[in-house]
């Protein structure tokens, strides 16, 4: 790998941006237990930053408090995996500017692993290439390579082959019940279907988009199914939730929808987009710093 000068200091935040999963079908079980499915990934324009401070003495820490222990971190198994698997000796103090709810279905952790990965690639100057990093993203978890890659995607397998797909740019009512939804427990039901018949992506685009998790969410997690019976047939679940989501063609009609809502839920508005903020962080970084 070509190496690159390390760089002490970002002074810029790197985006950890949230996703969306506009379907999810679960079309069988692995032998392992994972579950094989169908889905589509589309970035938003909303999310974490992640702030690095290059450390010479090999420490990686996490300098922001955060409502689970760092062993549990993904932010901080994936700097240790990179490191690991690189022979870098330099560290790294982590901040994070966290806006993404936990178990919301957005991605946040796997969102902010990636972003670890890609800058920490850039600034310790290890020189991975995409698939390189890529392939240590499936390690922390399915959803990590699609946020390595940054670009809308038809995902298959356990949801990390992925092909680039383009789809309209809406703008999105994203509402938060007061709750969280362990992914565990959705793909442990026994009711969840598992069987779903496979799609085609002109299938999606012309409106299969159903989430096969969303009957289990909803027979778990009252305040979710009360978001969804709120705004009917328009509305839908991400990943296996607890966020819901309603695509608007502006972004005035989405704001208007969001003031309409009951006040106890908390919600935002964001544009989607099919090239991600980090990508698109990648390339002015790249302009900027000449890396």
């Amino acid at each position: 790998m070509a190496n690159a000068t390390p760089q002490q200091q970002d002074t810029h935040p790197w985006p950890a941006p949230a996703k969306l999963n506009l379907m999810l079908r679960v079309t069988g079980r692995r032998a392992d237990g994972y579950h094989t499915l169908q889905t589509v990934f589309q970035f938003l324009e909303y999310g974490d930053r992640l702030h690095f401070q290059i450390r010479r003495d090999g420490v990686i820490r996490r300098t922001t408090t955060l409502p689970f222990p760092p062993e549990q971190d993904l932010m901080l198994r994936a700097a240790h995996l990179l490191r690991q698997e690189t022979g870098s000796t330099l560290g790294v103090d982590i901040a994070v500017d966290k806006v993404l709810p936990l178990g919301g279905g957005l991605g946040g952790g796997s969102s902010n692993a990636a972003t670890v990965l890609v800058a920490l690639n850039r600034l310790w100057g290890l020189g991975l290439s995409e698939d390189e990093l890529a392939l240590l993203g499936l390690r922390l978890g399915a959803d990590v390579p699609v946020f390595v890659r940054g670009r809308a995607a038809w995902g298959e397998g356990v949801g990390e082959i992925l092909t680039p797909i383009t789809i309209p740019e809406s703008w999105y009512l994203v509402v938060t019940p007061d709750c969280q939804v362990a992914t565990g427990e959705i793909f442990s039901d026994s009711e969840l279907t598992r069987d779903s018949p496979p799609i085609t992506i002109r299938d999606f685009l012309a409106g299969d988009a159903r989430n096969d998790c969303e009957p289990v969410v909803c027979r778990r997690h009252k305040g979710v199914a009360a978001v969804l019976d709120w705004f009917g047939t328009s509305a839908h679940l991400t990943g296996t939730g607890a966020c819901v989501f309603v695509a608007f063609a502006d972004a005035e009609s989405a704001h208007a929808a969001k003031t309409g809502l009951p006040p106890a839920w908390r919600a935002f508005v964001a544009r989607g987009c099919n090239r991600s903020p980090l990508l698109v962080h990648c390339a002015d970084y790249v302009v900027s710093s000449g890396v």
